[in-house]
């Protein structure tokens, strides 16, 4: 298998060298950039595919939120992005979260534990479902295609991120079950820790995007469900 191509943009070299050095240590292809017109331009090139960028927030104009919209709205919308935030600005993750990121990393950071991320998310864009196989599992109006990564709604192509389409494709197999963000997290994401607001945010992207068709219910003071009909089992305890 060709080895994954990454692209780490920050205006730090330094930090670039720090996370190049722990990607290519995992047999992984690194490609830098300092600024968001050389990274734009990078993640557009046909020719050098990149199958995972790493965006800093903060680089000079685009800045990573930028370059993140822009990619899920008018140009790739499948290729997985990790953030680089600084710890403090909590309102800077939640807007990269809903512009379409996939995970994100806060300053200061472990380079093991970026490395780590990277793995899992891409973990997510490569696997084939085992619950789903390669049927399709339908419910109402929605079409969900493991093996080709695909979602329908009343058959029209509706556009997921990786984490988005894990996430619905958890909730279609595990229907009318309560799961806290925290399960969720754990499920899907593979961690067992992070911001929960992680979840919270992907779970209103799916909202928006499937429309009237989802069935995503907030069951207060337990977490989420995916209902059908409506219902929802909600044990006792």
């Amino acid at each position: 298998m060709p080895a994954n191509h990454i692209l780490i943009a920050d205006d730090d070299p330094v930090v670039r060298d720090v996370v190049r050095r722990y990607l290519m240590h995992a047999d992984m292809l690194v490609t830098e950039t300092a600024d968001g017109e050389t990274t734009l331009a990078a993640l557009l090139d046909q020719h050098t595919p990149v199958d995972l960028a790493i965006l800093d927030v903060m680089m000079p104009a685009p800045d990573g939120i930028a370059i993140c919209r822009a990619l899920r709205t008018q140009h790739r919308s499948d290729i997985p992005i990790i953030l680089l935030t600084a710890l403090g600005d909590e309102d800077d993750r939640i807007l990269g979260l809903e512009a379409g990121a996939d995970d994100y990393v806060t300053k200061p950071f472990s380079p093991r534990e970026l490395a780590l991320r990277v793995a899992s998310v891409l973990r997510r864009a490569h696997m084939r479902a085992d619950a789903g196989g390669d049927e399709t599992l339908r419910d109402g109006a929605i079409e969900v295609r493991p093996a080709a990564q695909s979602v329908l709604v009343d058959g029209r192509t509706v556009e997921l991120t990786v984490r988005e389409f894990a996430l619905l494709l958890f909730f279609v197999n595990h229907p009318q079950t309560v799961y806290s963000r925290e399960e969720l997290l754990e499920h899907v994401w593979g961690w067992s820790f992070g911001d929960l607001s992680t979840v919270t945010v992907h779970v209103k992207r799916l909202r928006a995007k499937l429309g009237s068709a989802h069935r995503i219910e907030t069951v207060w003071g337990r977490g989420y469900a995916w209902g059908r009909s409506g219902t929802v089992d909600t044990p006792a305890g």
